[in-house]
């Protein structure tokens, strides 16, 4: 190789890090506004689900026999979330 390639070759090597940056962000704004696309369309319906997850988890660690009919009845209301 010419001296002069392998000095355009090293300089490339500098900004290696500052392009693969580039792309981290390009695909962070990306993310970001799928997120937001999403939020605004299923972002209710997912907010009953999360609350019901958290229920359950929350009859879970309550525990006892009493609390397994009510587990019961949030299974059945997440299902019936689901299945919309």
């Amino acid at each position: 190789m010419s001296e002069g390639c392998e000095e355009g070759m090293a300089g490339r090597a500098n900004y290696g890090p500052w392009v693969w940056s580039a792309y981290r962000a390009y695909h962070e704004l990306l993310r970001d506004k799928i997120k937001k696309r999403f939020d605004a369309q299923e972002g209710p319906w997912m907010d009953q689900v999360a609350d019901l997850l958290v229920q359950i988890v929350n009859a879970r660690w309550d525990g006892g026999r009493k609390k397994e009919k009510e587990e019961g009845e949030l299974f059945a209301k997440l299902e019936h979330l689901l299945s919309e």
